[in-house]
């Protein structure tokens, strides 16, 4: 069954197999600097482009007026930075591919046993 997400050290071990003079412990280097480098960009309020992937950037959440759910009491929602990403076009297109791909498949024989 194929996995549905990719972990950092599903991250790591891609990057180490397709490099192969890197070490298991300097592909985890590189992912590590790679992630902090654009957590601290964020954290600073700066925008992260990378051409043909996408943007990561810092969306401004203004204060609102909430309800508690159980109460139905009004409640006061501060105002907060979230980050957020768009993905490029080529990774639009890419993803898009793949759908549609998939969808093409023929689905697969049900084999019954016994």
């Amino acid at each position: 069954m194929p996995q549905d997400s990719m972990t950092r050290s599903d991250l790591v071990e891609e990057l180490a197999a397709r490099f192969g003079q890197l070490t298991h412990k300097d592909a985890e280097y590189a992912v590590k600097t790679i992630l902090d480098a654009v957590g601290d960009a964020l954290v600073k309020g700066h925008r992260i482009e990378i051409r043909g992937f996408g943007s990561f950037s810092v969306n401004h959440r203004p204060p609102r007026m909430g309800r508690n759910p159980r109460s139905g009491e009004a409640v006061a929602i501060p105002e907060k930075r979230v980050p957020h990403f768009k993905p490029g076009k080529a990774l639009r297109e890419a993803v898009d591919q793949r759908t549609e791909a998939a969808e093409a498949l023929p689905e697969a024989p049900v084999r019954r046993v016994g």
